[in-house]
């Protein structure tokens, strides 16, 4: 099947199976490798990408249904303005250890902010649950992104 996303600002055209996964199509015919392989299970986040603006899996959502959807993927946030905000405040708040999940976290707070619904600490860490980190304890997290938000004391 041919899909023809807007991935990253681009429209591409990709030819693939029907029953071929996103996080595939973009890591191995894509090389797009900042979406992460974790559990394939829709579970610890590493693997999210923004679909029409909206945080997805891409372990499990199927890649025929990006077919004339905006995809945003780590490598196309870092071309936007809003990403230097994003590693400024992780940096100043020392929320990144390994960076595994870094990319996937951060298209994620993208979106969060986007939406305007971060008013407090526990919006923040509502909107952060689907990402799993495994080195920090989060707290460094949820300050960079309250930060970002304007969220006292978050």
């Amino acid at each position: 099947m041919r899909v023809a996303p807007v991935l990253n600002g681009h429209v591409t055209t990709i030819d693939v199976e029907p029953q071929e996964l996103l996080l595939d199509v973009l890591r191995e015919r894509l090389d797009l490798t900042g979406a992460k392989r974790s559990c394939d299970v829709q579970v610890c986040g590493t693997c999210t990408v923004l679909v029409d603006g909206l945080p997805v899996s891409s372990c499990t959502y199927l890649a025929v249904e990006t077919d004339g959807r905006d995809v945003l993927t780590i490598e196309g946030l870092r071309e936007l303005p809003e990403f230097e905000a994003i590693t400024d405040a992780f940096g100043r708040h020392a929320a990144v250890q390994c960076g595994f999940c870094t990319p996937a976290m951060a298209l994620t707070i993208h979106a969060l902010l986007a939406s305007g619904e971060l008013t407090d600490e526990e919006a923040v860490r509502h909107g952060l649950a689907g990402n799993l980190c495994r080195c920090t304890g989060y707290r460094a997290i949820v300050d960079a992104v309250g930060d970002l938000a304007g969220v006292p004391g978050a």
